[in-house]
């Protein structure tokens, strides 16, 4: 077999073995890692959606602070398990409770539109996202689902 059948047997041993830690419940440092980077794509979106809005309401900038929080504690998670089991469920919780608040606020700022939810449609279009904040809470659910996770081996 040529160096091309080694480096297939290679991926195949790199996938089964992800697949299998998946299946085992090992997949706390790559779910430490997509939460943080999930956390800094999801703050930036937030940051210019709300700058477009001119941060109307100060609570418009605790997502886009809690990002760069979720970032680091998802990159302490991927290198210490004890972070992954301490700081990153505490980040995590705090990006959820605000992805939460955030729905709500969303769905009052809709309300609030002229004919409010009777003319729901249109106000769901060009009122604030409905559903964005949900995203935020899934960045913070995927911290917490890795810290109950176990560590790949």
């Amino acid at each position: 077999m040529g160096s091309g059948g080694r480096d297939v047997a290679t991926v195949r041993h790199g996938v089964d073995r992800m697949v299998r830690n998946v299946e085992t419940g090992r997949f706390e440092r790559s779910l430490s890692a997509l939460t943080a980077a999930g956390a800094l794509v999801t703050a930036v979106e937030i940051y210019f959606e709300h700058d477009s809005a001119s941060f109307g309401n100060k609570l418009m900038w605790l997502p886009v602070a809690l990002g760069p929080v979720g970032a680091a504690a998802g990159v302490a998670g991927f290198f210490s398990q004890r972070m992954a089991k301490t700081v990153l469920p505490i980040a995590s919780a705090a990006i959820v409770a605000n992805g939460l608040q955030g729905t709500y606020l969303h769905a009052r700022g809709i309300a609030q539109k002229p004919g409010g939810w009777r003319n729901a449609r249109y106000n769901i279009e060009m009122g604030p996202p409905l559903l964005a904040p949900l995203l935020v809470t899934m960045v913070g659910g995927m911290g917490l689902l890795a810290s109950v996770l176990r560590r790949e081996k």
